[in-house]
């Protein structure tokens, strides 16, 4: 295995296409991953281009460009004539060329009418689907045998139809109305008598899923079963496809990428960051920030209410700063742990009084820590001994009130059908620094007596 990039450079890489020598540019892309390949393709010029597709051949640079985001291959393809384009789509599984062809816009359509009938065909019946749901994701190119073949029979399909299959580990079983009633796995022909029939040998309990379905809910059902793949089903429990093990994995990067940018107080972006613009970098960040700043303006409201109690004990607010980003640092642990233990299928909403006490009982125990920790620093700042007792238990009350809120909100979103990574950091830290500020001040107008 290679574990670092071939190194080339583009430059001479470029004269090597213009001089014309096809073996030497043909040895040269030899050596270089498809990935390391993609990266150089997007530094060509549509001259250059249509040179190096010449000398590789059509196969391999779609190949190449099935590594790249859908995105870049869109913007790279435009580059390229009609035909040419159609051609290197035609090359690329359908479940690939169809994120692609989504990022293509109005040349879409005039790419697909230069294609082969059957390729547009497969491209369009999968963009009637969300991109974001198993109909969206899988690929209608599979095998599928009749449970009154026999072995022997089956393996000689399974020939034929291997080539353009995405994945031969599970051969599915259909009746005559394409109806899946079963799978065999592939070492399960192998070792089979020639002479059984399939009926004998497949399992009917395979595990499926609605076209409609959630990307993310099939990259869960896959893990958990260590399954290579998942067939796709219509209302009638028609098979339209698979999704295999690698389109899982895309899944994945996409939907992590996705919970980080929410996590960190922003929209995702739905393209590689160094290909955003400015403008829409704005874009997804100000909604946010918007919405947090009035969230914030609590805070400000209730610095004012209680203006006269401040001004009574200017040494309560040298502890402002503290108690605030104590409690949203805690918060903001709780939301994180419970947001991962979600997208993994940990914890669901049947569980959440387990989650509330468990983290009720830690921000008990993190918030006694806290508390003395807070206190002893009132001590060396030489307070009040009543504004630091204030302090200290303000700083329990705030962490496990900031527990409680990070431990539940995820779930009720969740319940609600919303995305549980909305509740982002910055989101628990705004709520708690208004609500957290109104806890620390009513129990210093009680300890007090203001």
């Amino acid at each position: 295995m290679r574990l670092q990039p071939v190194a080339i450079d583009v430059r001479l890489f470029r004269r090597l296409i213009v001089s014309g020598d096809g073996a030497e540019v043909t040895r040269v892309a030899s050596a270089l991953s498809n990935g390391d390949l993609a990266e150089i393709l997007l530094e060509l010029a549509p001259a250059e281009l249509s040179r190096l597709e010449q000398h590789l051949g059509v196969e391999r640079i779609a190949d190449a460009v099935a590594e790249l985001d859908p995105s870049e291959a869109a913007r790279l393809l435009v580059r390229v004539s009609r035909a040419e384009a159609a051609d290197i789509l035609e090359e690329m599984e359908p479940d690939d060329a169809t994120d692609v062809v989504e990022e293509l816009g109005e040349e879409a359509e005039r790419i697909l009418a230069e294609m082969e009938v059957t390729e547009a065909s497969e491209i369009r019946d999968l963009l009637t689907y969300p991109s974001a749901t198993a109909g969206g994701r899988m690929t209608p190119r599979f095998v599928s045998i009749r449970p009154d073949l026999t072995v022997g029979a089956a393996m000689r399909l399974l020939r034929a139809q291997a080539p353009d299959a995405e994945t031969i580990y599970y051969i599915y079983v259909t009746d005559h109305e394409d109806h899946l009633v079963g799978v065999v796995s592939l070492r399960q022909l192998v070792v089979a008598d020639p002479q059984q029939r399939i009926e004998a040998l497949l399992r009917p309990d395979v595990i499926r899923v609605p076209a409609e379905i959630d990307q993310e809910d099939v990259a869960r059902l896959l893990m958990d079963h260590d399954l290579l793949a998942l067939p796709v089903v219509d209302e009638e429990e028609r098979l339209l496809g698979v999704i295999t093990a690698d389109d899982v994995a895309d899944v994945l990067q996409e939907e992590a990428t996705e919970d980080i940018e929410r996590l960190g107080g922003s929209q995702p972006l739905g393209e590689p960051y160094l290909q955003a613009s400015p403008f829409l970098l704005f874009r997804k960040r100000i909604v946010w920030l918007l919405f947090l700043f009035l969230g914030a303006l609590q805070t400000s409201t209730i610095l004012q209410a209680f203006s006269d109690e401040l001004s009574s004990f200017v040494a309560l607010s040298f502890f402002i700063p503290l108690l605030v980003s104590t409690g949203g640092n805690a918060g903001s642990q709780v939301v994180t742990t419970v947001i991962r233990a979600m997208a993994v299928g940990e914890v669901r909403f049947r569980d959440v009084w387990v989650v509330l006490r468990r983290e009720l009982l830690v921000g008990l125990l993190v918030g006694g820590v806290m508390g003395l920790a807070t206190l002893l620093r009132a001590q060396t700042m030489h307070v009040d001994a009543h504004v630091a007792i204030t302090a200290g238990l303000a700083a329990t009350a705030i962490v496990v009130w900031a527990t409680a809120v990070a431990a539940l909100l995820p779930i009720g979103l969740r319940r609600l059908r919303l995305d549980p990574a909305v509740m982002s950091a910055p989101l628990i830290a705004t709520l708690v620094d208004g609500t957290g500020l109104l806890i620390y001040l009513l129990i210093a107008k009680n300890v007090l007596g203001l």
